[in-house]
């Protein structure tokens, strides 16, 4: 990998190339969950996971369901649902190694987001667990955060990038599938693009919780 031949390496300047943050910026950070936070989880049915593990490596990792999925067990702590996926575990492991989790609460249509950071401990608590019961279904294992920082983020990736607006969306016919993109990374004599994608349908019709 070719060396970077302008890297930024102190806060100071960084800061000179990008100026600093603004009174509402430098202030918004709430340690605990309030009661305007907690009305927006309670409508959020999609979250993005960040954790690493002991090494420094990174994981960002999605996780959804209906509206209010998280639960809030308190000012500080909330429990979110391990649903079934592809048992990789990859946030779980890094959280087994390195507690520290960062969480992006989104609400379609909304272009604000809800940002939680934390420490995050696995459970099986079979009380606690009951209270994430989905579709019959109750699951195995859950993520408790212990809330050290909850803020909201302001709108401007979502208005670049137009995420929300349905008629800037591009047209995909011409993309590869990702089924293609599967067979052809995990590079599997018997997994071809027909196949995974078989295994995906048939995943996402019978095993979702």
């Amino acid at each position: 990998m070719k060396p970077y031949h302008s890297p930024v390496r102190t806060v100071e300047e960084l800061h000179s190339l990008q100026g600093t943050p603004g009174k509402i910026a430098d202030n918004k950070v709430i340690k605990y969950i309030d009661a305007l936070s907690k009305q927006f989880l309670a409508h959020s049915p999609f979250a993005i996971v960040s954790t690493s593990n002991t090494k420094g490596e990174c994981d960002s990792s999605p996780r959804g369901d209906a509206p209010g999925f998280t639960y809030v067990l308190d000012d500080k702590h909330l429990l979110l649902p391990e649903r079934l996926g592809n048992k990789r575990a990859d946030s779980m492991r890094n959280i087994l190694e390195n507690p520290h989790i960062g969480l992006l609460f989104l609400i379609p249509g909304i272009e604000e987001t809800l940002r939680i950071n934390g420490e995050a401990t696995i459970i099986k608590d079979g009380d606690l667990l009951r209270k994430l019961e989905a579709q019959g279904h109750v699951p195995k294992v859950g993520i408790v955060v212990h809330v050290n920082e909850c803020f909201i983020h302001c709108a401007k990736a979502f208005k670049r990038s137009k995420l929300w607006r349905s008629e800037e969306w591009i047209d995909t016919t011409s993309l590869p599938s990702p089924a293609k993109m599967m067979a052809d990374h995990a590079k599997l004599d018997v997994h071809d693009e027909e196949r995974v994608q078989a295994s995906l349908n048939e995943s996402y019709h019978a095993r979702l919780y």
